[in-house]
């Protein structure tokens, strides 16, 4: 990953970047073209329907606790470089651009979240412990910006220091879960694993998306920080 400069989305070619050379097709056939999107959208209405309790718990929990806004959007790098909006519950405190809540850690540049970030609120950390700041992320996918399984979205800061080949990752939708959040490396960053993406586009199917959502409550449940 570059330090400084690199191509931006909008002018980086997704199709033909190569990996020590070679490059990795863009993933096509009826999964990928008919079923995968069907399912994303069948089943992410399921899920959204089903934790919508949990979202409307949680929301009513953030409005008492930190006030308006309840949810929190961000813009993200998805397919073919295209952004969109990635929606959360919020869980930093209000105004928090400005006071002494202010945060400069250098990781600020190259994760989303930060466990000595102080502008998260008490109530925020208990959310992001338990992942629920995600759960309107299957609005996203409703929507049709994410797949429930892929590589996750990146911030387009960080999508601008991409070496060409890392773009190659943009050739499927992000996921709300994906090959990074189930793997043994998954507390390094995530531009540090491109390769898991990249695996993850050569060896996308019915069989293995299942698999990657099978694992994730045990990863989730195992305290690993790749969400």
């Amino acid at each position: 990953m570059k330090t400084h400069g690199g191509d931006s989305p909008s002018s980086s070619p997704l199709n033909g970047n190569v990996r020590s050379g070679v490059a990795t097709p863009r993933p096509s056939g009826p999964y990928v073209n008919l079923v995968k999107p069907i399912l994303d959208r069948v089943i992410g209405l399921f899920l959204l329907t089903f934790f919508s309790p949990i979202i409307i718990i949680a929301g009513l929990v953030i409005l008492i606790r930190l006030g308006r806004p309840v949810f929190y959007s961000q813009e993200r790098i998805g397919l073919d470089g295209r952004s969109f909006r990635l929606h959360k519950l919020r869980t930093m405190v209000p105004d928090r651009r400005s006071g002494h809540r202010g945060y400069h850690g250098e990781e600020r540049r190259l994760t989303h979240k930060s466990l000595n970030d102080p502008r998260v609120a008490p109530v925020g950390r208990v959310l992001r412990r338990m992942r629920l700041d995600e759960l309107p992320q299957f609005w996203n996918v409703v929507k049709g910006d994410m797949s429930l399984v892929g590589p996750r979205p990146e911030l387009p800061d960080i999508v601008r220091q991409y070496e060409p080949w890392q773009h190659q990752r943009h050739q499927v939708k992000p996921g709300v879960t994906g090959p990074w959040q189930v793997s043994h490396r998954n507390g390094k960053l995530m531009h540090e694993c491109t390769e898991l993406d990249l695996d993850y586009l050569e060896h996308i199917g019915l069989l293995h998306d299942l698999r990657i959502l099978a694992e994730t409550p045990l990863a989730m449940v195992g305290g690993r920080k790749g969400y």
